[in-house]
C-alpha cells in the first residue's frame, strides 16, 4: 500500500506536471502566433510599400511614370533590403514559357529559396489569390504578391515576396525543448523538496500513530509536543486535540480506578460483616434471628449501592433522560408530597414556578427526593425544610434548602464525587455509600444543567437543580 507521504507526492507532481506542460504548449502556441502575425505584417508591409510606387512613383532616368513592369520591378529590388529569411522576386511573364524571374541582388540564408524552385515560382504567379501558403519539404513558406499589367493584360508581371518560416519554428521548437527541460529539472527540484516537506507535514502524523502504539493502560502520560499555535496551523491543532485526548482518557482510566477501588471498599464491608456474623453465629434462636436481621440489612445496603452503580453507569448513555412537557408547578408539588414523609421535620412549599417545562419528571423528582433525603439526614426532628422551584433567565432551577449544619467549604465540590462524603459529615446519625448526590449531578447534566451549592439564610444548606427546561 502506497505510504501518504508517497500519495502526496504523487498528487503533487502529477499536478506539476500538467500545470507545466499547459505551460510549455501554451508558450509553443502563443510563439507560433505571435510567428504568424509577424510574418503577416511583413509580407502587407512590403506588398504595400511595392503598390505606392506602382501607383504613384516615376522613372528615376526620365521622371515618368512606369510603363515597363520589368524596370518597376527592378527599380524597387534595387532599393529594398531583405530580411534574412524573406526573398523579394519580380515575376515578368515571357510568351510560350513561364514567368522570367528579377530577384534581389543578395546572398540568400535559406536553404531552398523560392528563386531555385521554378513549379513554385509558377504556382504563385498562377495563383488568382493575392497571399497564400506553400508546403514545401524544406518547410513552411508563406507569400503575398501585386499583379502588374494594363488592362488588356493585368497579370503581365507580378512582385512576390516570400518569407521562409522553418528556421523561425525550429527556434520556437528549440525553445519548447528547453522550457521541457526546465521543467524536467523543476519536477526533479519539486520531488526533492516536496518528499522534505510532506514528511515534515506529516511527522506529527506518524509521532500520533508511533505514541498511540506506545500506549497501554497503566501508561497514559506519554504526550506529543506541539509546534506553532493550534489556532493557525493544522498539524499543531492535531497535536493538541491528540493530547487533549490522551488528558480525558487519562482523568477516565484514572476515575474508573478509583470508582472500583471505591465500589470494592464499599461492597468489602458488608461481606466481612455478613461473613463475621455467620461464622459466629450459634444455636440461640435469639441470636440467629439478630444475625439474619443483621444480614438481610447488610444485603440490602449491598443491594442499594449496586443499583446506584447501575444508575450512574446508564447515565452515560444518551437516554438516560426522557424530557416531556410537564407542568412546573404541578411537578414541584408531587415533590413536596413525595418528600414530606422521609421525615418528621417541619417542611415548607415555599415558592413554586408557573409555566410548561420539557423535563423527565422521573429523574427530577428522583434527584429532588434525594435532597430531601439529604436533607432529612443532615437535619434534627422538627428542623426547617423548604422545597420550591423557579423559573430564571431561560431556565428551570428546583431546589430544597435545610437548615442543618450546612456544607464546610473544603467539601463542597468533593460531596458530588462517588464514594465521598466530605471530611465532616455535616452532623449525620447515618450514612450510605456516597453516591446519592453523585446520581443528583448525574440527573442534571443529563439535562445539559448543573447542580448549586450555598448557604441557607440562617444556616443550613441549600442545593438547586439548575436545568435547560426547554421553556
Amino acid at each position: 500500500m502506497i505510504s501518504a507521504r508517497a500519495r502526496i507526492l504523487l498528487w503533487l507532481l502529477v499536478v506539476m506536471t500538467a500545470a507545466l506542460a499547459a505551460v510549455a504548449g501554451t508558450t509553443r502556441s502563443i510563439l507560433l502566433r505571435d510567428l504568424d502575425h509577424r510574418v503577416d505584417r511583413l509580407l502587407a508591409q512590403e506588398t504595400r510599400e511595392f503598390a505606392n510606387l506602382y501607383r504613384q512613383g516615376v522613372d528615376p532616368e526620365n521622371g515618368r511614370p512606369f510603363s515597363d513592369p520589368g524596370r518597376l520591378l527592378r527599380v524597387f529590388l534595387e532599393r529594398q533590403y531583405a530580411d534574412p529569411d524573406e526573398e523579394l522576386i519580380g515575376l515578368v511573364r515571357q510568351p510560350d514559357r513561364g514567368p522570367t524571374q528579377l530577384v534581389q541582388p543578395r546572398e540568400l540564408t535559406v536553404s531552398r529559396p523560392l528563386q531555385d524552385d521554378a513549379a513554385g515560382r509558377r504556382a504563385i504567379f498562377e495563383s488568382g489569390d493575392r497571399t497564400g501558403r506553400l508546403d514545401r519539404p524544406s518547410g513552411d513558406l508563406r507569400w503575398a504578391k501585386v499583379g502588374i499589367g494594363a488592362k488588356e493584360e493585368p497579370d503581365a508581371a507580378a512582385f512576390v515576396v516570400a518569407f521562409h518560416t522553418e528556421r523561425e519554428r525550429e527556434q520556437v521548437g528549440d525553445v519548447f525543448v528547453i522550457m521541457l527541460a526546465i521543467s524536467a529539472v523543476a519536477l526533479a527540484l519539486i520531488s526533492a523538496i516536496g518528499w522534505a516537506v510532506a514528511g515534515r507535514i506529516l511527522a506529527p502524523v506518524r509521532l500520533v500513530g508511533e505514541t498511540a502504539a506506545q500506549l497501554t493502560e497503566q501508561d497514559l502520560t506519554r504526550r506529543i509536543p506541539v509546534r506553532g499555535r493550534a489556532d493557525r496551523d493544522e498539524t499543531a491543532a492535531l497535536a493538541a486535540t491528540f493530547n487533549a485526548m490522551l488528558d480525558r482518557l487519562e482523568r477516565a482510566f484514572a476515575a474508573q480506578r478509583d470508582f472500583v477501588d471505591d465500589a470494592g471498599h464499599e461492597l468489602r464491608t458488608p461481606i466481612t460483616i455478613v461473613r463475621g456474623h455467620l461464622e459466629l453465629m450459634g444455636e440461640d434462636p435469639a441470636e440467629r434471628e439478630e444475625t439474619l436481621r443483621l444480614v438481610t440489612d447488610e444485603l440490602d445496603r449491598m443491594t442499594r449501592i449496586v443499583e446506584d452503580l447501575l444508575l450512574l453507569a446508564k447515565a452515560e448513555r444518551p437516554d438516560f433522560v426522557s424530557p416531556e412537557p410537564v407542568q412546573l408547578a404541578e411537578l414541584t408539588a408531587d415533590v413536596f408530597v413525595k418528600a414530606r414523609t422521609l421525615g418528621d421535620r417541619n417542611w415548607e412549599l415555599s415558592e413554586v414556578g408557573d409555566g410548561e417545562v420539557r423535563l423527565d419528571p422521573q429523574r427530577v423528582t428522583q434527584a429532588m427526593v434525594q435532597l430531601a433525603q439529604n436533607a432529612v439526614q443532615h437535619t434534627a426532628r422538627g428542623g426547617r425544610i423548604r422545597v420550591g422551584s423557579r423559573v430564571a433567565g431561560g431556565h428551570v432551577e428546583l431546589y430544597v434548602a435545610d437548615g442543618g449544619p450546612g456544607v464546610p467549604p473544603q467539601d463542597a465540590d468533593l460531596i458530588f464525587e462517588r464514594f465521598r462524603r466530605g471530611t465532616a459529615r455535616r452532623g449525620s446519625r447515618g450514612g450510605g455509600a456516597g453516591l446519592g448526590l453523585a446520581i443528583v449531578k448525574a440527573i442534571a447534566e443529563g439535562h445539559r444543567g448543573r447542580v448549586a451549592l450555598g448557604p441557607t439564610e440562617g444556616g443550613g444548606a441549600t442545593f438547586t437543580l439548575i436545568l435547560q427546561g426547554g421553556l
